[in-house]
């Protein structure tokens, strides 16, 4: 089972940055894809970015410019850079691995959720 977990959220002032980190089980990382998902209250979660066990990253319209996906696979781990951050980014961020070689913007993934990490974006 591949286990999860989300750190780095916090709170932040619109404009801000943050940088999101997800460890990740030995052995699996440098296998398969990563997501980063995030939900808001009362909303469905939603992928916001994707990398590929190959590098290649996509970004949901409403990040994309903003948001960096990256992976260190000798450490496991999975980072998100969010810059320019707006209050409609506020939300629970979540990772998750799925096995597709594409970058698009509908995945499966197969991993248990974490209990995420909360940003929030206010002044």
């Amino acid at each position: 089972q591949v286990r999860l977990v989300e750190s780095g959220g916090g709170l932040v002032q619109p404009g801000g940055s943050l940088r999101l980190s997800c460890a990740t089980s030995r052995g699996i990382f440098s296998l398969y894809a990563m997501g980063w998902y995030r939900q808001a209250p009362g909303k469905q979660r939603e992928l916001v970015a994707v990398i590929t066990s190959a590098g290649r990253t996509n970004y949901a319209d409403s990040v994309k410019g903003r948001f960096t996906i990256s992976r260190d696979n000798a450490k496991n781990t999975l980072y998100l850079q969010m810059t320019s951050l707006k209050p409609e980014d506020t939300s629970v961020y979540y990772c998750n691995a799925d096995r597709s070689a594409t970058t698009g913007l509908v995945r499966t993934p197969f991993g248990s959720w974490g209990q995420g990490t909360q940003v929030t974006v206010s002044s």
